[in-house]
């Protein structure tokens, strides 16, 4: 089971797109149904009535799911400890909080920029109609929910830090690709909105990178304190700074993703070095520019580079 955590980990992220699929959907039936005057006056109702009896399922659903034994084993030592779980993480293990951070942030420009905002600026910015944005965002979406299960097995391959890399890559020139191709080919938004939603594909690989990071006794503190921060953050600053940089250029959104989209790549080269067996995450973290350059070198010279695990990492 464990040489499969990065396809539970991409199955598990594939529902939750599943979710905004379902969601965009609802949105796009509602438009056509209605139209704009219906939306306005009546036709708004309809997502939050049913959000409403999706979300009394989910409330039934999750009071009888058992947990897993080895959770409530896990539970039952951090109610006998005196300790604050959050105090041992911060103490123990803040170079992975710090590493799990930008990677989580990565996340959350790919999903609130590229399907969350994206439907609603390029009807602005470009003049695209809404139910064409929607239709298009219907296929980005169903991208996403696809990839993130590949992107889980790859990982499991190749390791998910290296797939993370590449991914990160295909999602800056996806983004640049869908806002730069707009201007002048509005025709092939559809095409172009799915390849980019693809790449949103790499968020699958997101929560196999964090819970590799953490042990498993403070695994569950140190990926929701991470993930949560990091989502609040990033996620709550994200509409508004888009909206400001807006301003400057109509290009915004992309630099935004591209410039998350590097970090991204930094974080998963320091990653890499960790993973190598190195002193620690904060040595990964300080080699992030020499590994860069030993990247681009190997691919120069079409060197394979092995960074999967201590057991089986060769020197680059």
């Amino acid at each position: 089971m464990c040489r499969r955590v990065g396809v539970a980990c991409g199955a598990l992220t594939s529902g939750l797109s599943a979710g905004i699929l379902l969601g965009s959907v609802i949105a796009t039936a509602v438009n056509l149904h209605y139209g704009p005057a219906g939306v306005e006056t009546h036709g708004w109702r309809m997502p939050f009535i049913l959000g409403g009896v999706f979300g009394l399922f989910a409330v039934l659903l999750r009071r009888y799911l058992p947990e897993t034994p080895v959770f409530e084993g896990l539970r039952t030592r951090r109610e006998s400890s005196s300790e604050l779980p959050i105090k041992s993480v911060l103490r123990g293990h803040l170079p992975a909080v710090a590493i799990s951070m930008p990677v989580t942030w990565v996340l959350t420009a790919a999903i609130v920029v590229v399907i969350l905002m994206t439907p609603t600026l390029i009807q602005k910015l470009y003049g695209i109609a809404p139910a064409t944005a929607l239709r298009a965002n219907i296929a980005a979406t169903l991208a996403l929910t696809l990839s993130c299960i590949a992107v889980g097995a790859l990982g499991d391959r190749f390791g998910a830090a290296r797939v993370f890399l590449v991914g990160c890559l295909g999602l800056l020139a996806s983004t640049y690709m869908l806002y730069l191709g707009l201007r002048g080919h509005a025709g092939l938004l559809l095409p172009m909105y799915a390849c980019a939603g693809l790449f949103v594909g790499i968020i699958g690989a997101v929560p196999s990178i964090i819970v590799s990071l953490f042990p498993a006794p403070v695994r569950f503190i140190g990926l929701s304190f991470s993930y949560n921060v990091s989502y609040a953050v990033f996620g709550g600053a994200t509409p508004p700074l888009i909206a400001a940089l807006l301003r400057l250029s109509p290009l915004a959104p992309a630099h935004y993703v591209g410039l998350v989209a590097v970090i991204g790549v930094l974080g998963a080269f320091a990653l890499l070095s960790w993973m190598e067996g190195e002193e620690g995450p904060c040595t990964g973290i300080r080699d992030v520019g020499q590994r860069a350059l030993k990247f681009i070198h190997s691919i120069g010279s079409r060197r394979i580079v092995r960074c999967v695990s201590p057991a089986t990492a060769t020197t680059c």
